[in-house]
């Protein structure tokens, strides 16, 4: 952590070297009682959010996470479990571990049996926040395999014809590797828009969208103040996808979410989420896998060769411009938001760490 923070576009932010930052970030998870392995594999999902732009997900999260472990909602010493009937598939119980720790182990067992058997299948239960999902697919695509993943967690959004907030905003991504590209890697939830949007309007002072949130009764609204959750995106659509993505993680496992949240049991209320991820060789389905990566190049240049619509800056395919600003942030640094950087430098001198380019 040598290089000293150059003002960002933005009031107020500064620029990090994105390994500054990680090394930053893992030095505050350590001392939230991380050992240094996993603050190190959790301190790397939220920078790879922050370079492609994923703030919601990024370094504000460290904080986030420092509180679930002090909180004792996340387990700082778990003890991960793998049980497994069958060679392609297995379980991971996570014993409460941070999500980035359950889900690194998750992928890179999924490649591993997708190596030896065609597919791997992994399926995550008893975990706590995952961060960002497309970190873990995008894992997976960097071994030449596609990854497929699904999260299950707390009720959190509305359900089409429910009073009030019902299932979660479960996000699914896909990750796809070419050969001369950047993978494909489609990362979304099921919501119109994002909590930490939702909080951010409300900050800001600006409405929401229309039919993206509502009140605690389920009630539509675009005023931030009346918004406690987000709608689901496409209506049925997306609240249907939350709710099969919950069978296909916390019932799965055997874990259940949905039904002890809307149970009489306090327990179900208590922070946890569940995920599956998948890993196929391309080989496995015919071919070689150089000959998929080059058809994948040819799909995504044909998509790319397109007419531009009138208005449009140009054509792109899911995680194009991320993996751009990414390359970007990686020779320039990463932009911190103000009220981010002040509470991580602030915990940092709480703990005796030295920010970056402050020394």
């Amino acid at each position: 952590m040598t290089d000293t923070p150059t003002p960002a576009p933005g009031p107020g932010k500064v620029r990090v070297p994105a390994d500054d930052l990680s090394a930053f970030a893992a030095a505050l998870l350590e001392q939230g009682g991380l050992s240094a392995e996993h603050a190190r594999t959790t301190a790397d999902v939220f920078v790879w959010a922050a370079r492609r732009g994923v703030e919601s997900h990024g370094l504000a999260r460290v904080p986030a996470y420092l509180d679930l472990l002090a909180k004792g909602v996340a387990n700082a010493d778990p003890g991960l479990r793998v049980e497994s009937t069958t060679p392609a598939a297995a379980v991971i119980d996570a014993d409460r571990a941070p999500g980035p720790v359950a889900l690194v182990a998750a992928a890179d067992e999924a490649v591993e049996r997708a190596r030896a058997f065609g597919v791997g299948t992994v399926g995550v239960r008893r975990t706590v926040h995952t961060g960002a999902i497309g970190y873990y697919v995008a894992r997976i695509a960097e071994q030449g395999l596609v990854g497929l993943g699904f999260v299950a967690g707390m009720p959190n959004m509305g359900y089409t014809g429910v009073k009030g907030a019902a299932v979660a905003t479960s996000p699914l991504a896909v990750a796809v590797p070419a050969a001369d590209r950047a993978p494909l890697l489609l990362d979304m939830a099921t919501a119109t828009i994002a909590l930490g949007r939702i909080r951010q309007a409300k900050a800001n002072g600006t409405p929401l969208p229309e039919n993206a949130a509502a009140t605690a009764d389920g009630t539509p609204t675009t005023d931030p103040d009346q918004a406690v959750m987000p709608l689901p995106l496409g209506g049925a659509k997306g609240s249907g996808m939350s709710l099969a993505f919950e069978l296909l993680t916390s019932v799965l496992v055997g874990a259940p979410i949905f039904s002890a949240f809307h149970s009489d049991d306090p327990a179900g209320r208590k922070h946890r989420q569940n995920a599956l991820l998948i890993a196929l060789d391309p080989a496995a389905f015919g071919g070689s896998a150089a000959d998929f990566t080059a058809a994948v190049d040819d799909t995504l240049g044909t998509l790319k060769s397109l007419p531009v619509a009138d208005g449009a800056d140009g054509v792109y395919y899911p995680g194009e411009r991320s993996a751009a600003l990414a390359v970007e942030r990686a020779a320039d640094g990463v932009p911190v938001a103000p009220k981010v950087w002040r509470d991580l430098t602030e915990r940092a001198a709480g703990y005796g760490i030295t920010p970056p380019g402050t020394a």
